[in-house]
């Protein structure tokens, strides 16, 4: 089970503006190319699962995982925006659109409920 720490959280940061400035590619991370990265990346990592989604190497798909985190954790960041404010104002909307006594048990887009 995943548990926040923000220590980690902000040494992960750190490191990805670190990894990005030391090599002068903050010319290249304009939002459209942090975005086509992470849909690129998110490629990569069902790709670990092209022919067979029980049989997969772990270590390439946390590679993968990892590599879209970095890159969503990098255009957040670009923007300002706070990662998990982002995902608490989308859960909202999430439940909203899925509640629970029509979702529950049920695969349905909510448009379908």
């Amino acid at each position: 089970m995943y548990a926040f720490d923000p220590e980690r959280h902000q040494e992960a940061l750190e490191r990805i503006r670190s990894f990005v400035s030391d090599r002068g590619w903050e010319v290249y991370h304009s939002a459209e190319n942090l975005a086509k990265s992470v849909a690129i990346e998110a490629g990569e990592l069902l790709e670990c699962f092209q022919w067979d989604g029980k049989q997969f190497k772990e270590e390439d798909v946390k590679d993968e995982l990892a590599d879209v985190l970095v890159y969503c954790l990098d255009m957040a960041d670009a923007f300002g925006w706070d990662m998990d404010e982002l995902i608490l104002r989308k859960m909202v909307k999430n439940e909203l659109k899925y509640p629970v006594e029509k979702a529950k048990g049920n695969n349905k887009k909510y448009t379908e409920l």
